[in-house]
């Protein structure tokens, strides 16, 4: 019941987060709109051939001088843009006070029917001069739309005579970041249009607005002669920054790349320009404008709907189900590979639907859900398995080796159920055992001392490489390597273990021999291949084992060590898996007891790196090759020649194998062999 209970502590975590999520808060709506951020960022950008940017930038004021200029200067920048044959002139600048030097007048005939949209901003700390525009509604969208206690508009002789006059306020995200804006604000029961729309209604020639609105809210908004805009509940439309916009300066007289553009007025001279906070970054005022009309122009306001909120905390939920229904029954990898694959999955659902649809996707909460319920899940189930794993060390430790321990603590079925998989496997075998014993005489004690003494030799090179030892038998042993500890180079493991068993029985023989006992010699076998591992034996008596074709082959593998003369033979899957690392020779083509296919054996001398480094045996590697070349055309008499110059390479360590190999080529000499004959040799003992 209490690992029950652990394990719905996942759960538990989920219904907590889940709930946070209902609440909306702070974190959540932040990185909601960080994550659309992120989209927005993604797009490429696009030169806009429907607007154009005319900049007071620090050149116009080195040519006007001090800003704010005479008004006229503004008026004549009307007339050369006019004489381009611009399209609508957009001023999103507050002309709230009279020209103190006197240009109002000449302004003001400046706008006269001269297509140009002047700016107003809704305030908190006056009301003047504003100038209200006619809406016709369908439904009550007062109560929705932004309300500010006044309007500061322009002065009335401009107000009045200008073709527009629209709002410029902003509305900041909880992190002050502009990414909507709202296309109508209200004070009262009035209702004024944002600079986009204003600028729309002047280029289509309508005097007013439509909105309408349902029970949750705005639905949308229209010029008359032009699209349906949707919106949000408060009128907002989302914003899209993919568009550059051709600049030209204000102190310029050549307007004429402008032609049929709407042109945005802004102020980027330093110190003059106002800066806000946009998805892509710091940007000018007006460029709120310029962005929020090519997206009006375009009708690809990005999309996101009242009810994504729902979908996403539902599939949130969702995903947080299967991950700790995952964690409770699947390995760590499979946890790890969805928790992946949802991270993945998210980012490209919303990143699809944005490029494809104009949707604005949240998998933030979603990423979030999948992370701290994944986390503590796991950490949950890490706690239960430690718990078994002190409990199964506690159990078993008196009698097991600490491999089959840390393995029962991984997965306590595997001894019971087994595991199939590829090992490699050796078996090894003391040579030299009747003198050694006849060393002692009746001194069973010492005899018995000094065999535990050579299996602790021949058993740490298999411990260093995390190789496992299976069983003694009387002065053999039988170890294998990846079983049950993972060792993806267990071929490789194997071999090297194999080289530095020998490498310890030489420093065995130093010690024994300085005591006055005769040497004694290894041989050993190693074959790779599946096995079948677990607990075998019967009701009473039973001991972790391994079984398969592999294992017998490797077990007859070593029988043939004194019969070829070698120290370590190797069988040909494992020979293939590490012939790059080690130096090799072929030893035969030989068919073990048992079996009607030949298979490659070879020995192994050293590492290709010593080889490399000390010795010359890789001119004559090629003449043993050619060697047994000459052996399986039945060229005999060749290979026996071969055979005796061979005798004293490899510092004398194939010596005994040359002699058996000639008394092989004499016998072969007798038989009576077909012409297709390929040189695999039938074994008749084991």
């Amino acid at each position: 019941m209490k690992i029950f209970t652990n394990w719905m502590m996942g759960f538990l975590t989920l219904i907590l987060i889940t709930f946070i999520g209902l609440q909306e808060p702070f974190i959540k709506e932040t990185l909601r709109l960080k994550s659309f951020d992120i989209l927005f960022q993604s797009e490429e950008k696009v030169v806009s051939s429907d607007i154009g940017i005319v900049t007071i930038d620090e050149q116009s004021i080195e040519r006007y001088g001090q800003y704010p200029w005479n008004r006229e200067i503004l008026g004549n920048l009307i007339h050369k843009l006019r004489q381009a044959q611009v399209g609508i002139i957009v001023m999103p600048i507050l002309f709230s006070e009279p020209d103190r030097l006197g240009g109002d007048d000449f302004f003001m005939l400046s706008l006269d029917q001269m297509g140009v949209v002047i700016a107003q901003v809704g305030t908190t700390q006056t009301n003047k001069n504003s100038v209200p525009r006619g809406v016709a509604k369908i439904g009550d969208p007062l109560p929705w739309l932004f309300e500010w206690p006044g309007m500061l508009g322009p002065i009335p002789q401009l107000g009045s005579i200008a073709d527009g006059v629209g709002v410029i306020n902003t509305a900041p995200e909880i992190d002050g970041v502009v990414r909507r804006l709202p296309l109508i604000m209200r004070i009262g029961e009035e209702t004024y249009p944002a600079m986009a729309i204003e600028t729309i209604r002047v280029a289509t020639g309508n005097p007013s607005y439509q909105i309408k609105a349902g029970d949750s809210g705005i639905i949308a908004v229209r010029v008359p002669g032009y699209p349906i805009i949707n919106t949000d509940q408060h009128a907002r439309i989302w914003l899209r920054w993919n568009n550059e916009f051709e600049t030209v300066s204000a102190s310029s007289e050549d307007f004429s790349s402008l032609e049929g553009k709407t042109v945005v007025v802004g102020i980027t001279a330093e110190g003059l320009g106002s800066i806000i906070g946009t998805p892509i970054g710091e940007q000018y005022d007006w460029a709120l404008t310029s962005s929020a009309l090519q997206t009006v122009i375009n009708g690809t306001s990005p999309k996101r709907y009242d009810i994504s909120l729902f979908i996403e905390l539902v599939i949130s939920v969702l995903v947080g189900i299967i991950i700790v229904l995952l964690t409770r029954f699947t390995p760590y990898w499979v946890i790890g590979s969805m928790m992946l694959l949802i991270y993945g999955g998210s980012v490209f659902t919303s990143h699809w639907f944005f490029t494809n649809k104009l949707m604005l996707v949240d998998v933030s909460w979603i990423i979030i859900v999948t992370t701290i319920v994944g986390m503590h899940s796991i950490f949950n189930r890490f706690i239960i398995e430690f718990r078994e794993k002190q409990k199964i060390k506690k159990q078993f430790a008196g009698y097991c080796s600490p491999t089959v321990v840390r393995m029962l603590q991984e997965n306590p079925d595997l001894i019971k159920q087994g595991m199939k998989r590829e090992i490699s496997i050796c078996f090894s075998d003391l040579r030299g055992f009747t003198p050694l014993g006849e060393s002692f005489g009746d001194d069973v004690q010492g005899l018995t001392k000094l065999m535990n003494g050579y299996m602790d030799a021949i058993t740490q090179p298999v411990l260093d490489a995390d190789g496992m030892i299976i069983k003694y038998i009387g002065d053999a042993s039988m170890h294998v390597h990846n079983a049950p500890n993972d060792d993806p180079h267990h071929a490789r493991s194997a071999v090297q273990t194999g080289l530095n068993m020998l490498d310890a029985v030489t420093k065995f023989n130093e010690k024994i021999i300085a005591e006055g006992r005769p040497p004694i010699g290894m041989g050993a076998g190693i074959n790779t291949g599946l096995g079948y591992l677990g607990e075998m034996g019967s009701s009473t008596r039973h001991s972790y084992d391994v079984l398969g074709d592999a294992v017998s082959t490797a077990a007859r593998i070593e029988s043939k060590c004194k019969e070829y003369g070698c120290l370590l033979l190797v069988g040909e899957n494992t020979y293939e898996k590490t012939e790059e690392e080690f130096f090799y020779l072929k030893v035969d083509d030989l068919a073990v007891k048992g079996k009607s296919v030949g298979i490659g054996i070879y020995t192994v001398l050293a590492t290709n790196e010593w080889v490399w480094k000390n010795t010359n045996w890789y001119a004559a590697q090629k003449v043993h090759e050619k060697m047994h070349h000459l052996y399986k055309t039945q060229s005999f008499d060749i290979a026996i020649k071969f055979c005796n110059d061979l005798m004293n390479e490899f510092d004398g360590k194939m010596k005994g194998y040359y002699k058996m190999w000639i008394e092989r080529c004499e016998y072969m000499k007798t038989q009576d062999l077909p012409k297709d004959w390929n040189g695999v040799f039938i074994a008749t003992t084991k």
